[in-house]
This record gives structure tokens, sequence and C-alpha cells, in this order.
């Protein structure tokens, strides 16, 4: 490949990926340099791992004719066997970094079936590259960058060919490191701070004490029975009992709308931000009432297994608070504060003592006269730590339905 080329193919990926290309378009992309340069390639694939809770990595495949496309590889669909039998799978086990399998009648069929199907797909020629990360650079299972190269042309690429991947494929795989970074960055503020939260802090808005006045709607929920349960039952089973209905409890809120903030043991924190014509309450009442249904589910799913089961007591409330960064100068938390928060947690107390599994607060009722119909009144009550007794209100059992 001749050197104008190859510079004009680096400073194309260069500016794809400074421009912000993601890893279809810089696959898609450079494959049709490659071949704009004279190298014949009708077949290539780019990935890596990921740091993600249910996803393994991310796959970009492209064929001659047509645009690459990005495939999610989840944590449960890795097949042992398939991984085993790869390419990748030699050059990642002996830190290699190219493997060349010319496809014509010296190619010794069974070594890697995929290699097989490529030959009987009419191929030629084959090239795995794998770029092994530093030490410093590697974060969870991101430790490198693995591609793949196939021709039909015959007598398959040539040697300068296969030379020339090497310093440009290296490029491009830096390109699609960074691109997985920004995956990994906005996967874990999400998963940590919630979406909204995250994309703030994405945004730059981490300075400590920065926070701004927000009216919303607060959801403070927990367990019934948590801590009992927690002191009889196998310590091993407490961890998958929480994830069962902080799943339940997550997929309502955020299906609905709702921001979750903060898990507080068996607690959840989570805001629905509030609007003018009071759609944040109806959300809210519609996330509750979605969440009961879906921890009907997993109780008779528990108590078919013999594993304890509990409900959730939830307060609702509606007020003013600061939403922002909150803490130290080197560990943050960016969370809601303020009376409202406080009054929330002790309207969600009060479940217990009255028997009810959702309590709403008089200021969450007049925000929402819409909702009015769905509400019932259990009477005033004096909360701890408040001022003044107010009137608390219930689901109304013969109209909850979510509206």
């Amino acid at each position: 490949m001749e050197k104008h080329r190859l510079v004009a193919l680096l400073k194309w990926i260069n500016t794809a990926a400074l421009g912000g290309a993601d890893e279809s378009a810089l696959l898609s992309g450079f494959c049709e340099q490659l071949k704009q340069a004279g190298l014949p390639v009708w077949r290539a694939i780019i990935g890596t791992d990921t740091l993600h809770p249910v996803i393994a990595g991310h796959v970009v495949t492209w064929m001659d004719g047509t645009d690459a496309e990005l495939t999610d590889y989840r944590t449960e669909d890795h097949n042992p066997d398939n991984w085993e039998r790869s390419p990748f799978f030699l050059l990642y086990n002996e830190r290699g970094t190219l493997l060349r399998r010319r496809l014509d009648d010296s190619y010794a069929r069974g070594e890697f079936p995929k290699l097989d199907e490529l030959q009987d797909g009419g191929c030629t020629d084959y090239v795995c590259l794998l770029h092994h990360l530093g030490a410093d650079a590697v974060v969870g299972d991101l430790d490198c960058v693995f591609s793949s190269f196939t021709t039909r042309e015959p007598g398959g690429f040539t040697d300068d060919q296969v030379a020339a991947l090497g310093p440009l494929v290296a490029t491009l795989a830096v390109a699609i490191h960074n691109r997985g970074m920004v995956r990994i960055a906005r996967t874990l503020v999400e998963t940590y701070l919630g979406r909204d939260a995250g994309e703030r802090v994405l945004r730059g808005q981490i300075r400590r004490g920065v926070a701004e006045t927000i009216r919303a709607v607060l959801w403070f929920s927990d367990l019934q029975g948590f801590t009992k349960i927690t002191d009889t039952a196998d310590p091993a089973t407490v961890i998958p009992m929480l994830n069962d209905y902080a799943d339940a409890l997550v997929s309502a809120i955020r299906g609905n709308g709702g921001e979750v903030l903060k898990f507080i043991g068996d607690g959840i924190l989570a805001i629905f931000p509030l609007d003018e014509g009071g759609a944040a309450c109806t959300a809210a009442l519609d996330a509750a009432v979605d969440a009961r249904a879906r921890c009907q589910v997993v109780n008779a799913r528990r108590k078919a297994d013999g594993a304890p089961v509990t409900r959730f007591y939830l307060g609702l409330h509606v007020g003013e608070v600061f939403y922002g960064n909150i803490g130290s100068a080197d560990r943050l938390d960016f969370t809601v504060v303020g009376p409202a928060v406080n009054e929330a947690s002790r309207i969600a107390a009060m479940c217990r003592s009255l028997d009810q599994d959702v309590l709403v607060s008089s200021a969450f009722a007049a925000a929402a006269p819409a909702c009015g119909e769905r509400l019932i009144s259990v009477g005033r009550y004096l909360l701890r730590g408040v001022g003044r007794p107010q009137e608390l209100f219930t689901l109304d059992p013969d109209r909850s339905a979510a509206g």
C-alpha cells in the first residue's frame, strides 16, 4: 500500500474519531477507505469487552455492500465452546497479536469452525489481530481490542497488505477503545447515579456544593419486616432478596418516568420532576400500582421456591429540594436533600402504623387534582419531626388502576 494512502487513511480515522463517530461508522468508513486504497476486504469485525451489569461486550460486523452493525453480547449468552474454538481465544491465551490463515487448498479444515464457514462462503484469506492494552489502560474486562479481516480476492491478501493492516488497525483500535470508554462512563454514572443525574455529571456538573432547587414528587419506599427477615434468613439469601424487590420497584419507577437516586439498605429514594399539569403525580401513582403488580409476581415465584416474601411501604410527597453535588472534597453524591425528603421518609414510616402499603401527603394531593378520584383520606396525623399534623391519603382500592 502506497505511503500517501496510508497517511490519508490514518488521517481519516483520527478525524472521524475526534468528530464523535460511533463504532459502526468507524468500521464502515475504515473498510471503505481500505477498499479505495486497494486492500480488498470483504468482511471485517472489531470488538471489545466492556464494564456493564449484563452486557459482556460489543462487536461490530461489516460486510462489503452493507453498513456495519453493532451487536451487544450479554453475559448469559456467553458460549464457552464457541469462544474456545475461535482464533481470538488462541491469540488471547498466547498473548499473540496476529493470526493468518489462507483459506485455499492448504487450509487444514477443522481448526476453527468459523473459518471453515468462511471458506465455504468463498473467502480466500483471513487475518485476525489482537491489540493488547497496558495495565493502566485496562478497565474491567476491557483489556484488548480484537478484529479480523477477510477477503474473497483470488490469491487472498498480499503480504504487504497484511503488514499494512497492523498499524492501521492499531489506530482504529485506539478510536474503538476510546468510544468504549465513553460507553463505560455513561453506563457507570447511569447505573450508580440514575439517568438524569448521570447525564448532568457527564455534562460537567460535578462541582462540590453546586445544586439547584427543583420541585418534585418524592418517592421513599422500604420493605416490610426486612430487619426481622434478615435476622432469621440464611445470610446468603439476603442479597438475592433485595435484588428481586429492587428490580420490581426500580422497573416500575423508571418505566413511569421516575429517577432512582439512592438505595438506603432496603429503602429507595426516587424523584419525579414536577410539571404544571401534575403529570408527575399521576406517573408516581402509576408507578406505585405497577410496583404492586410486579411484587405480586416476585412473591409468587419466591413462595414457589420456598423463599421469604414481603411487600413494600411507600411514602409519596411533593416539595422543593436541593438537587446536586453534596459531600466531601473527594467523595460526592448527586442526590436531593431538604425537609421534603425527610417528610417523605416519615410518611413511609406511617405505613406500618396505618397498615397501608402506600401513603401520600396532602401536598401531593393538592398538586394533582386529577388524581383526587384515585385517593382516599386516612385521617390527619402528626409526623415525627414535622411541626404540624397533616392529612394523609392512600390509593382507593376501587379506583387504583393506572391512569
